[in-house]
């Protein structure tokens, strides 16, 4: 009998408050079960890194890198916010240092090849023999991807054509999956000889897996709260006889000393790459997300300007804090954390006053919004740049808005991903502009007038 331990984790989103006691959890029980004589794996499932986190944004990601080295992993896989939230040199070079390997089986260069710091699948031998097939998928945002210079193709289809081998070279087969819940019950259902999937993006917690069929289904929630362990047994015929997954509540697992030294530290050394000086105020910028403000105002003439579109909005709520004096990269990003883009829609003047009315919804600012790139914590209300109200009319730039004119309006990207206009902006032509996030803008016309 050959007793396997598998410990997983997903979508840290550099959320380092657990991470102290995370590590040394990890670290004790690979220790106690190569004691043991057991064999002991260790992945994370993609989004480890989040450019929120000063340490992330002030080592380019490779400081989450370097914390998953400590912690020897076995391998991860990527999430979009490794793969579309990194410029393409930044992803190219992230795992320059890693001493783990990175599989993920459809991410491709644009000639049409795997980069080098990754594989399609890695077979893994046990001690008594048994090969472990790992293969990885990430979600295909394939218009992101091409904008960055990469190539993501459809994940079911790259599965079928690697599970060819893997069938072959493989006694047990895991999928570490950044694909979400209803993607991986579909390829269980499809796919039975995957042995075990290994979940994420959707940030959903299994406390004891899954079985669905043959397949197991693990997941461990969200930025830290839980870490996964699936024991997986096997006779001397290679054959699985249990499989048993449940997952550890960070808050039950011991404190490290000087915990919280160690958690301030990552906060301190990101803030202190982070300190290059952008500009000196002559006045303070304020923000407030149930009212106008200059900043806001600024925020989205920026946003018009840099997308040299006809007119523009943000929400107040993108704005998370006030900016005076000297300002510098980790005040712009302490204030703007959001890996969001700017966008631009091509409207019909009829489309254009539609959502200009939706945006007058007195709910709307008080809304609590999650996910879409947001890391504020309200909506806010919504300030134009290049409309004006005037006597019950519109105005574009002081004309008045023609019903079947094309516009081109620059919004942030998190208003295209179907929660808002969902009856406009679905089917309507958009251009993103990536890798420029909103703080980006902010910098650039910062820099431009001072």
């Amino acid at each position: 009998m050959e007793t396997i331990h598998i410990y997983h984790t997903n979508d840290l989103h550099s959320h380092f408050e657990n991470w102290p006691r995370i590590q040394q959890f990890l670290l004790k029980r690979k220790q106690h079960h190569q004691e043991s004589g057991d064999e002991t794996f260790l992945f994370d499932i993609g989004d480890f890194l989040d450019r929120w986190h000063p340490f992330s944004e002030g080592t380019k990601g490779k400081g989450n890198i370097n914390l998953l080295n400590e912690c020897h992993y076995t391998a991860v896989t990527i999430g979009n916010n490794e793969g579309v939230n990194l410029p393409h040199d930044d992803l190219e070079h992230l795992y320059d240092d890693a001493n783990f390997d990175v599989i993920l089986a459809n991410l491709y260069r644009k000639n049409g090849l795997h980069p080098n710091w990754v594989r399609p699948y890695k077979i893994y031998h046990t001690k008594k023999g048994t090969r472990i097939g790992v293969i990885g998928l990430t979600a295909h945002f394939t218009h992101l991807y091409d904008l960055l210079g990469w190539k993501i193709t459809e994940p079911i289809s790259e599965l079928e054509k690697w599970l060819e081998p893997l069938r072959k070279e493989a006694d047990f087969i895991v999928l570490l999956s950044h694909l979400g819940l209803h993607e991986d019950e579909r390829i269980a259902v499809e796919f039975p000889e995957i042995d075990v999937i290994l979940g994420a993006h959707t940030h959903h917690v299994l406390e004891h897996g899954k079985q669905i069929g043959n397949t197991m289904l693990g997941a461990a929630g969200k930025y830290g709260y839980f870490v996964g362990h699936m024991a997986i047994k096997m006779d001397e015929k290679k054959v699985v006889t249990h499989k048993e997954a449940i997952v550890y509540d960070s808050k039950a697992i011991p404190a490290v000393p000087h915990e919280q030294e160690q958690i301030d530290l990552f906060f301190n050394k990101g803030k202190e790459l982070l300190n290059h000086k952008i500009t000196t105020l002559p006045n303070p910028l304020v923000n407030d997300p149930f009212q106008e403000t200059e900043f806001s105002r600024l925020l989205s003439e920026t946003l018009r300007e840099w997308c040299s579109a006809d007119c523009a909005m943000i929400n107040a709520g993108l704005l998370l804090g006030p900016l005076s004096g000297d300002v510098t990269e980790y005040d712009l990003l302490s204030i703007c954390p959001h890996p969001i883009n700017p966008c631009v829609v091509e409207l019909r003047g009829r489309e254009l006053r539609e959502i200009l009315f939706q945006t007058q919804d007195a709910s709307l600012p008080h809304r609590i919004i999650k996910g879409l790139g947001f890391r504020g914590t309200v909506l806010g209300v919504f300030v134009y740049a290049g409309i004006q109200y005037e006597n019950n009319r519109i105005l574009i730039h002081d004309c008045e808005l023609k019903e079947e004119r094309s516009y081109t309006l620059a919004l942030p990207d998190m208003f295209t991903f179907g929660h808002f206009f969902k009856d406009i902006l679905p089917n309507k032509k958009k251009q993103y502009y990536l890798p420029e996030f909103l703080r980006d803008l902010l910098k650039w016309k910062l820099q431009k007038e001072s």
